[in-house]
């Protein structure tokens, strides 16, 4: 399988754009998926720079319903008439972040008439798309989730209250002996996003590729390094497995978790393709 960072906070050389949102091709022996579509539709200036037709993507998959995963799902689905685009529910409903000037919407954003068609598949908790893709939401268990989470919201029943991230899904992908976990931005926490697929996976992980959630932008934070060495170390468990993160994981907590765990963990960066 082949995976390419389409959009990520960085980029790889000069040449590509990025933004803060995350957009990833996979590119698999029997299907070609676009997940997520990051903050705008910059993420199809790389597409173009690297000779990709997005005509060409089977499906789509939002991870969750904040608009710098969404942000240029429309743009996407006007270019690509066919696709459909698998989310949950809810994750159309009022997202808020706390930024330096107060709360402010980070909700989806695609226009009613798109949303209307039957191009749009609302998932369930446990969903296979695909022979090869299950799509599937965790529980909050033993690993911890991010300090960062608690500048997040929902609007329910007019009432801004702390996001559970009922919105998030993540994805299996099997490829002959291979699982591969993809994930957004793993808000319910990492650790227990990987555990919940290894339980149903009925196996460990060969690859996980995506944001682990470990700053805030917004207030400049990271977790600190007690939070980070707790959650390398049970990355660790899993002996075979190869890490490669990016996104709202942030520069600083990737540099640390490096460190933690020299070799297994790669960054991901706009534009970059790698094989797995």
């Amino acid at each position: 399988m082949r995976v390419t960072a389409l959009i990520e906070n960085t980029a790889l050389s000069p040449e590509f754009v990025c933004e803060h949102g995350l957009s990833l091709l996979l590119e698999t022996a029997n299907s070609v998926i676009l997940f997520d579509a990051g903050k705008s539709d910059s993420f199809l200036l790389n597409a173009n720079r690297l000779g990709i037709d997005l005509q060409k993507v089977d499906l789509a998959i939002l991870s969750h319903g904040h608009n710098d995963h969404s942000g240029g799902m429309e743009a996407f689905l006007k270019l690509n008439t066919h696709a459909p685009l698998y989310l949950r529910e809810t994750a159309l409903d009022t997202h808020l972040s706390l930024k330096p000037g107060g709360v402010a919407s980070i909700s989806v954003d695609i226009s009613p008439e798109l949303l209307k068609t039957e191009r749009i598949h609302f998932t369930s908790g446990k969903e296979r798309i695909g022979e090869n893709l299950l799509l599937f939401t965790s529980s909050i268990g033993k690993g911890s989730t991010a300090d960062s989470n608690q500048t997040l919201y929902i609007l329910r029943n007019d009432r801004v209250v702390a996001d559970p991230f009922l919105h998030e899904q993540n994805l299996i992908l099997t490829e002959g002996n291979k699982k591969t976990l993809i994930t957004g931005c793993a808000h319910r926490g990492i650790v227990n996003i990987l555990a919940r697929a290894v339980e149903l996976a009925g196996q460990p992980m060969d690859t996980v590729i995506g944001g682990f959630h470990l700053s805030s932008p917004s207030l400049g934070t990271t977790e600190p390094d007690w939070i980070l060495r707790k959650i390398a170390s049970a990355l660790l468990e899993y002996p075979e497995t190869q890490y490669y993160t990016c996104h709202c994981t942030g520069l600083a907590a990737f540099q640390k978790l490096q460190e933690f765990m020299p070799g297994r963990l790669r960054y991901l960066h706009s534009g970059e393709q790698i094989l797995v």
